[in-house]
């Protein structure tokens, strides 16, 4: 019976999709575990892209303090932290940056 060989892509590929899954497991697992020390810096870097860093430190603050989450990168990926992600404005707005 012959040995089934596989490709060198075919391994890069699978172990990229396995680390790529791996991080967003960790971010889903760690969803509303942040202590009120860590939302400073957490949305110091969530609002480093905008021009507006002053609401947006603050409404990312309030958020933070009260979901214990904040979502990775400078934008989206709000779906990770379900609780910063679903607090809404009085007009239906998204409250959180």
């Amino acid at each position: 019976m012959a040995a089934r060989s596989y490709s060198p892509i075919m391994v890069a590929l699978s172990l990229l999709l396995l680390v790529t899954f791996s991080n967003v497991a960790e971010a889903y697992t760690r969803s509303g575990t942040l202590r009120p020390s860590d939302c400073k810096p957490k949305c110091t870097y969530r609002c480093s892209a905008t021009s507006h860093k002053k609401p947006c430190m603050f409404f990312c603050q309030k958020c933070c303090a009260k979901c214990l989450c904040v979502p990775p990168g400078t934008y989206g990926n709000k779906q990770i932290c379900p609780c910063y992600n679903s607090w809404k404005t009085k007009e239906g707005g998204p409250k959180c940056p």
